[in-house]
């Protein structure tokens, strides 16, 4: 946790570009019976019954000092789409020497995926694109691209999307126009806030943590 705290600490440093990346399931929902046309200064209405069209997965990444963003949608979520969504991830960063990507312990997040997938030559060349900062167990929400999946629920994924074509452009627009207005993420939970907060858990690991508690 601290790792990761540190490394959002960080100054912004275009050699060093800090990503935070994560997977989103998506639910493809269709109405059953048309909903009634929306009418001005009424609430949009739809039907109670509805139809499973499967599920997609949408892959994304932000960059929260400098706004700058990447979303794939996949039909499925495997070492592959991992791996491809990585090789798009380094091609958004030509110029870094490393990019340091946060990410969960998902099974399929290593860089074992890459090799499952290119010949050996090519996984090594772009694990060395790399360094990754994995969350700890059950602290998803140290990943900041939780935030952005936030978002995108609340201006689009809240609803009905009926075929993984049509969220597809709308998440992806939508993913577009935040990186156009280059929105960023303020993180202010620091190491300090983090040691005065969780001084009870601290002080489980060492008794001498216990100095970190607000009088």
């Amino acid at each position: 946790m601290e790792q990761i705290l540190w490394l959002y600490a960080l100054a912004y440093d275009p050699d060093y570009p800090v990503v935070c990346f994560d997977e989103r399931p998506c639910f493809l929902i269709g109405d059953k019976v048309d909903p009634i046309a929306m009418q001005q200064g009424k609430v949009r209405k739809e039907h109670y019954a509805y139809e499973k069209n499967g599920s997609c997965n949408l892959l994304a990444a932000i960059e929260p000092l400098t706004g700058n963003r990447l979303g794939i949608v996949y039909k499925q979520r495997t070492r592959k789409e991992f791996t491809l969504f990585c090789q798009a991830l380094a091609a958004l960063y030509p110029d870094a020497k490393k990019i340091r990507l946060v990410l969960d312990n998902l099974n399929t997040h290593n860089l074992g995926a890459f090799y499952a997938q290119l010949p050996a030559d090519e996984a090594f060349a772009l694990a060395q694109r790399f360094e990754f900062y994995y969350t700890p167990k059950g602290a998803s929400w140290l990943n900041m691209i939780e935030i952005e999946f936030s978002a995108l629920a609340r201006l689009c994924l809240n609803r009905r999307i009926p075929t993984i074509e049509k969220l597809e452009s709308e998440v992806l627009a939508l993913i577009a126009e935040r990186r156009e207005k280059q929105i960023k993420i303020n993180w202010q939970f620091s190491i300090e806030i983090c040691r005065e907060k969780l001084h009870a858990r601290y002080s489980v690991v060492n008794d001498a943590n216990s100095r970190f508690k607000k009088n």
